[in-house]
């Protein structure tokens, strides 16, 4: 089980994008996700007419360490550390380490 997976809020703690939050859209291979919004590049494409791209200058999402973010605690509205937990019925949960509050219902 992940600590960050897609789809999880999300908030930036180091680098050129500090501060600001966003939503997981990806996980990718070696600690790195994509979130939308964040880590930004743009980008020259030529045109493609066989698989219908057209040129110019295009804004993509690059992918940002996961070591960068925290996961977005709404009760504390900051970024917050994860940690596990099993419940009674055995089943393994995130939770928010400052609040104890679970994170997966």
């Amino acid at each position: 089980m992940a600590k960050i997976k897609k789809g999880d809020d999300i908030i930036v703690r180091t680098g050129k994008d500090k501060g600001k939050s966003g939503r997981v859209t990806q996980i990718l291979k070696g600690d790195k996700v994509l979130v939308e919004g964040i880590n930004q590049v743009k980008k020259n494409q030529k045109p493609n007419p066989n698989a219908g791209i057209s040129g110019g200058i295009i804004v993509k999402d690059m992918p940002i360490n996961i070591s960068n973010i925290g996961l977005y605690n709404p009760e504390t509205k900051k970024a917050d550390r994860v940690g596990y937990r099993f419940l009674e019925d055995g089943k393994k949960v995130r939770y928010f380490k400052s609040t104890n509050e679970v994170v997966d219902v």
